[in-house]
């Protein structure tokens, strides 16, 4: 299998970005797929903050979130999904699958030996991270979802939109997708999210990413969200916060509240009216939200 790997250089100075980079390359079932994370300790007996991003973006877009869980004690672990960020890059589209994902994210935790979890997601980080409590209970204790779904083989007609935009768009400018939402963005920060990617050719996730999303109910993938689903809606005993991008027309406010209506115990979310997809863009006061709701605070 032909791997791609992003030069080091492209990831000078990212502004708001001061992490060293952390790397594995022996992670069960993915030997010899370089693996980036950030792996920031905490105190001692502390919680652990996995912050896992989708598509197409990678750890960068926790950038004001990491800061926060930091200062409270927690360690934090972001990492970078093969195929973005730092990690390696398969040039293969077909390496990309639902089930090989998933595992690579059960691979990583048990490597990493994370326990107390707080699992942080979004879109992609989500579509894979919920699937996760349900084969690691004794590991995560926590969820906030931010504008996720569960893959349940159904999809709204505003993401086969978004998937035949990729589709169509081999050498998508992420950094100017990142800025529809958030003008606010300097084009230093558009520049760190169109770091991972030199070329089209190191793009092959972003398309494989929108056609992996299960779209029907035999799709690969399916059957695992909706297992997940019913241990969120019978089994699960952890905490949760959702937080909503209004702004977001796939997976926005009516998406998200079904997920709140499927994890057992959830609350009233978290509204964020001025929040597009990318809703970590606003993260740094929903993470302090977080630690008062989850009694870190």
């Amino acid at each position: 299998m032909k791997l791609l790997r992003t030069p080091d250089e492209r990831f000078q100075d990212l502004p708001q970005w001061p992490w060293p980079p952390r790397y594995l390359d022996d992670l069960r079932g993915f030997e010899g797929i370089r693996i980036h994370q950030v792996d920031e300790p905490g105190q001692p007996g502390a919680p652990t903050a996995l912050l896992l991003h989708g598509n197409p973006t990678w750890g960068y877009l926790y950038r004001t979130m990491i800061p926060v869980f930091l200062k409270a004690g927690l360690r934090v672990v972001v990492p970078d999904l093969i195929g973005f960020g730092r990690s390696d890059k398969p040039a293969d589209a077909s390496f990309h699958r639902f089930t090989s994902h998933r595992h690579f994210l059960v691979s990583l935790i048990e490597r990493l030996d994370l326990s107390n979890v707080m699992l942080v997601v979004q879109d992609w980080g989500g579509i894979l991270g919920l699937t996760l409590p349900m084969s690691m209970p004794e590991r995560i204790t926590r969820i906030l979802a931010m504008n996720t779904m569960l893959p349940l083989g159904e999809v709204s007609e505003g993401f086969l939109q978004w998937r035949n935009y990729c589709n169509g768009t081999p050498d998508l400018a992420v950094g100017r997708l990142l800025a529809r939402g958030r003008p606010e963005l300097t084009s230093a920060e558009q520049a760190a999210y169109d770091a991972p990617f030199p070329d089209a050719h190191h793009k092959a996730a972003l398309a494989a990413f929108a056609n992996m999303v299960p779209d029907a109910p035999e799709a690969e993938g399916a059957d695992i969200g909706r297992q997940a689903a019913r241990f969120l809606k019978e089994e699960w005993s952890g905490q949760s916060l959702l937080a909503i991008g209004q702004r977001d027309p796939v997976l926005g406010e009516p998406v998200m509240r079904r997920l709140a209506a499927t994890i057992r115990g959830c609350p009233e979310p978290l509204l964020i009216p001025e929040a597009g997809h990318f809703v970590q863009e606003w993260g740094e006061p929903i993470a302090r939200h977080a630690l008062r709701h989850f009694g870190w605070a």
